[in-house]
């Protein structure tokens, strides 16, 4: 196999696994490796690839912000209690080593909505409710990443017929 595409297709691997594991920038490092490709092929099918690409990767972008977003407002979750969470989650991604981020943004969800409403059982639905909407931007990221490397896949294909 080639450079030309090997090199890619590491890019886009690298790149959904950076969505599992939000240290690297995932979904920009899959269009990426669509751009090294396009670049190298210097084609119109290159290029029309690349496009249809960026236009997953903006779709992606814009659903995975949207959405989540929508259903935290409707649960009542505040984007003040998501902002206190992500700090948290930095620094027990210092203290923990590889679950300290997972364990400080739950932790700093709980803990903020916990003292808005110094009720128990509703920190916990926020919690809750923020949590899914994680996993939903997680998945809408990732979808949008499958969508970029088979549309690149396709290309890859059709440039070889």
């Amino acid at each position: 196999m080639e450079a030309t595409v090997w090199v890619p297709a590491v890019l886009i691997l690298i790149g959904m696994v950076g969505i599992v594991i939000p240290v690297i920038p995932g979904l920009a490092l899959c269009l990426a490796g669509v751009l090294v490709w396009a670049i190298d092929t210097s084609s119109t099918l290159g290029w029309s690839v690349f496009a249809l690409c960026a236009v997953l990767y903006l779709a992606g972008l814009a659903l995975q912000y949207a959405v989540p977003g929508r259903r935290l407002r409707e649960a009542g979750v505040r984007t003040s209690t998501l902002v206190l969470a992500v700090l948290l989650a930095v620094v027990g991604f210092f203290v923990i080593p590889v679950v300290g981020a997972a364990i400080g943004f739950v932790l700093g969800i709980y803990l903020v909505e916990l003292g808005h409403s110094r009720d128990r059982v509703g920190a916990w639905t926020s919690t809750k409710a923020a949590l899914k909407a994680v996993f939903l931007s997680m998945g809408i990221e990732l979808l949008a990443a499958l969508a970029i490397a088979t549309t690149w896949i396709v290309g890859v294909l059709v440039s070889r017929a």
